[in-house]
């Protein structure tokens, strides 16, 4: 079994460093991927610090893979040396429930195996993502990539593209829908692109007038700001859907107002404090709020598709890996437009 070089973090309180850690020779079914680029996502960070429980350590993050494949098992026939590929935010799960034969694996009744920071279905170990030169995952989970776009600004697409893209199909967006997504950030400035792309009217809501020139440069046709009074008074009752891709607390119930009559509010951001609704917010207008995470396997390669046809990718800011550290930071103060992206040469 090959060793590996990776950072990983060995404790919540100490910052990702240089390890070594040993991969899986391929099995029959397995793809082994050099890694050329991997995303940054604030799960990799709420994970390494250990802030969401439940992380092992060493933690190697990253779930924004893509690279080349170097390797195939016996079995293989979806994938062939040299191909370009990547990897998601999962790496299996139990292949049996209802929810993984309809292509849900992201909802397997039994646990999906996270990219890292999970548990290998037979009982191997913790799994170790993306921050790290090489990675061997069965076919099943890996998806392919197009050449026509460029590869850094693809990686993001792994996580932030599908967490978007999911509840917009799902909701079925399209021309005539009136969409507006709160926060422009790596979720929202996703969300923007796609929703546009896929023919809806799009209103960006943000309480930061500054972004609105670049909400629009990203496909949004209106600009809401949230702290002005006539703007959102201008918008109550309006909205078909709204992606809400906020992760600090906010009122669910003044977002829930503007939306119009059998309206749907999805959630894909993960604020510390739970949620307070009244029943009459949606009672009233039979609005919906609701969640979604990630997507599966055949709907994350729908998504690549879509994008490669639609010339679609993240805006990225590419970093050596020695800078992941100084990189959290700055995620935490919102100074990135709108994803970092490793280059995984600098390993």
């Amino acid at each position: 079994m090959p060793s590996v070089k990776s950072y990983a973090a060995q404790s919540a309180e100490t910052p990702l460093a240089p390890y070594t850690i040993v991969r899986r020779d391929p099995k029959p079914h397995d793809v082994q991927i050099q890694i050329l680029y991997c995303g940054v996502c604030h799960s990799d960070l709420h994970t390494a610090r250990g802030e969401w429980g439940g992380t092992v350590y060493p933690c190697v993050p990253g779930h924004e893979i893509v690279g080349k494949v170097t390797a195939v098992g016996s079995h293989v026939k979806k994938f062939k040396v040299g191909d370009l590929a990547g990897v998601g935010c999962l790496v299996d799960s139990c292949r049996e429930c209802d929810n993984c034969k309809d292509g849900l694996e992201q909802y397997c009744s039994n646990g999906m195996v996270g990219t890292y920071n999970g548990q290998e279905k037979d009982g191997s170990g913790n799994t170790y993502g993306g921050y790290s030169k090489s990675i061997v995952t069965h076919e099943d989970f890996v998806l392919r990539i197009s050449d026509k776009l460029p590869l850094e600004a693809v990686a993001p697409l792994l996580c932030a593209g599908i967490t978007t893209y999911s509840p917009l199909r799902h909701w079925k967006v399209g021309k005539g829908t009136r969409v507006a997504v709160l926060g422009l950030g790596g979720l929202g400035h996703m969300g923007v692109k796609l929703a546009a792309a896929m023919g809806a009217e799009v209103t960006m809501l943000s309480h930061s007038p500054s972004k609105e020139k670049d909400a629009k440069r990203l496909g949004a046709h209106n600009f809401v700001l949230t702290s002005d009074a006539a703007q959102t008074k201008a918008v109550t009752g309006y909205f078909d859907f709204i992606l809400d891709t906020v992760s600090a607390d906010h009122d669910y119930n003044f977002y829930l107002g503007l939306l119009r009559t059998n309206g749907t509010m999805v959630c894909v951001g993960a604020p510390p404090s739970p949620a307070t609704i009244p029943a009459f917010n949606i009672i009233f207008g039979r609005k919906s709020f609701a969640g979604s995470l990630i997507g599966g396997i055949p709907e994350t390669q729908e998504m690549l598709d879509f994008c490669a046809e639609h010339n679609i990718v993240s805006d990225v800011e590419v970093i050596a890996i020695r800078d992941i550290n100084e990189a959290y930071e700055r995620m935490l103060k919102g100074d990135v437009r709108y994803r970092f992206v490793i280059d995984m040469a600098t390993l």
